[in-house]
């Protein structure tokens, strides 16, 4: 699967978790009544007793995720997923990070802290310029301990974006702040939150005016709608102003997922809406691919139902779909897939061979090689799917066995899908973006080694940059004279097909993730 390489595919390592805790511990009023010696001594059982039923447990949770994601590498999307049976280790992180455990989590917590978080990160840069405004001075906004920041953050996003009582949002937000750091912290998120009360009571929110030349409404526009700066005068570049505008506001609306049916368990659409129907989840049918189902809203109640621990279903993505779909796998053909972990597309071209043919799924990371064997039995698509530990460069250099299909779903910046990957905005530098240039070029050349004569490769991204795109593309058939462009007319809706003959899915004008995929076939 398309995916940035630097970022690593965890929740949060032992090592980030304890530096989180331990940094949060130094930002704690000590307990004066436990000496060192008295608190070595108490049984975890005892530890676990430490409840504080007065702090708001989705805050609580809230601000420990947001600490776990900029600090410890965690992911916003993986941490959103896990469902009911979070809570426990939710309430876990919490008593480690800030030393004491709150209520339960319920439901209604567990929905917040989701719309809490994602709203949170999507929002930084410009909760971040309220922050610094109202507290008169940029140094005590810079020197500012993270927990403090990660508090004012969800009191701002409550209060402006979520349309909270506003005094319940203080009161809750200071509260935790007392508790967690120290009274003179609970003081300050008072002060910062009652004067942000009274601006936007008067609807007097600052902003930053768009004018000037193309750098300062570049900044200005990163701050009214919360991106990097160079991503904005990317996007201004490659797309004008007010389609950049409409690709940020799109980026930061809540997502939709969709969910695919697994044929292979004799699972139709019509079987998984029914199921949808009975769990209460809105939907509507996918206008371009038979087996998958839009869900905007829900997404936890079927997990909680099991559906995807089953394997009846997995959550996809229509534009992955719709990549597989230019793929086009047949029963019989041997296909390998590059990069394929965590293999959500494949586990798709597996299902559409019909238990006739191979897909040879590549990926140098042994620990997610495991995960997708283990979720192909679930699918049961096993018998058609071996899994390759390898780096696909050197495994191409070395390999004789030439294939019918290839893809090559290549690491990128994942410019497409910031809608669902809230943090990747901010973890992107455009630095980036020429490493990630060179490595798609190698893995190109690599993959090409492997394609048999009048055989297809499929290069692919969930990108939306012409850099990591067509030019690549471009560049590699000037590399690469024997491969040609085969035209995705044909294999998916016309409306996904460029002039050139490339299957590219827009954010904004299909309501999909963006994606890119080239059809190559090789000559005899």
């Amino acid at each position: 699967m398309a995916q940035a390489v630097s970022l690593p595919r965890i929740l949060v390592s032992t090592d980030a978790s304890k530096a989180l805790s331990k940094q949060a511990a130094s930002t704690r009023k000590p307990r004066t009544s436990i000496s060192t010696k008295k608190r070595a001594k108490v049984s975890p059982s005892r530890r676990t007793q430490n409840l504080n039923l007065e702090v708001s447990p989705h805050r609580a949770v809230s601000a420990v995720r947001l600490m776990r994601i900029q600090f410890g590498g965690a992911f916003a999307d993986l941490l959103n997923k896990k469902g009911k049976g979070s809570g426990d280790n939710e309430m876990g992180y919490v008593e480690r990070t800030l030393g004491f455990r709150t209520k339960d989590l319920d439901d209604r917590d567990l929905r917040l802290v989701t719309d809490i978080v994602g709203g949170t990160i999507r929002w930084r840069r410009y909760l971040d310029h309220l922050i610094c405004l109202l507290c008169h001075d940029e140094k005590t906004f810079s020197s500012m301990e993270p927990l403090l920041l990660q508090i004012l953050r969800i009191g701002f996003y409550e209060i402006v974006k979520l349309d909270m009582p506003p005094y319940a949002v203080v009161d809750e937000n200071v509260r935790l702040a007392k508790v967690a750091l120290r009274p003179g912290a609970g003081n300050l998120v008072n002060g910062i939150l009652r004067k942000l009360v009274l601006l936007k009571d008067n609807n007097s929110l600052p902003l930053p005016k768009l004018e000037g030349n193309d750098r300062a409404q570049a900044r200005a526009l990163a701050t009214i709608y919360s991106h990097p700066v160079w991503m904005v005068r990317r996007w201004t570049k490659y797309l004008g102003q007010e389609e950049a505008i409409k690709l940020m506001v799109w980026n930061n609306s809540d997502p939709s997922f969709s969910l695919r049916a697994n044929s292979r368990k004799g699972v139709t659409r019509a079987d998984l809406v029914m199921q949808l129907n009975l769990l209460k989840v809105p939907h509507e049918l996918s206008l371009h691919l038979d087996e998958f189902i839009r869900v905007k809203t829900g997404l936890q109640n079927v997990i909680q139902a099991g559906l995807l621990k089953e394997g009846l279903c997995a959550v996809q993505d229509e534009s992955a779909g719709l990549v597989v779909a230019v793929v086009d796998p047949q029963p019989g053909q041997s296909i390998v897939d590059c990069c394929a972990a965590p293999g959500g597309k494949t586990l798709y071209m597996a299902s559409r061979l019909s238990g006739q043919g191979l897909v040879y799924a590549i990926d140098i990371n042994k620990g997610r090689l495991r995960i997708l064997n283990e979720t192909a039995k679930l699918h049961q698509v096993n018998s058609v799917i071996r899994t390759i530990h390898a780096d696909l460069r050197t495994f191409a250099d070395n390999s004789t066995v030439k294939y019918d299909k290839v893809l090559l779903d290549a690491p990128c910046s994942g410019l497409g899908v910031l809608s669902k990957r809230a943090d990747l905005r901010w973890n992107r530098r455009l630095e980036d973006m020429e490493e990630l240039k060179i490595l798609q070029d190698e893995l190109l050349d690599a993959a090409s080694l492997l394609v048999k004569p009048g055989g297809v490769l499929v290069y692919s991204t969930c990108s939306i940059d012409p850099e990591e795109n067509e030019e690549r593309v471009e560049a590699f058939l000037l590399r690469h004279p024997e491969f040609s462009i085969d035209p995705a007319d044909g294999l998916v809706p016309s409306d996904f097909v460029t002039k050139h003959g490339f299957f590219s899915s827009d954010p904004v004008k299909h309501s999909l993730d963006g994606a890119f995929a080239a059809r190559l076939v090789r000559a005899f």
